[in-house]
């Protein structure tokens, strides 16, 4: 099966996997909230939330390039 994307749609879905992502830290957060988060845990929660914060992700060439695809 294949399916193709063009950029409008493939950037609809990496928007929405940040989403995702970002509500499973602050859930995972929350879950954690009575046990002290490690170091890395807590710098690896700020930067995601900075990350959403300022709109920032990859671009679909570098990402395409990360999982051996290619644009179009």
């Amino acid at each position: 099966m294949v399916l193709t994307l063009d950029e409008n749609q493939l950037k609809l879905v990496l928007e929405k996997l940040d989403s995702v992502r970002l509500e499973l830290l602050r859930l995972r957060a929350m879950l954690l909230a009575e046990e002290e988060l490690s170091e890395k845990e807590k710098g690896e929660l700020e930067e995601a939330l900075e990350e959403s914060k300022k709109g920032s992700g990859k671009n679909l060439e570098t990402l395409a390039k990360e999982l051996g695809g290619h644009l179009f």
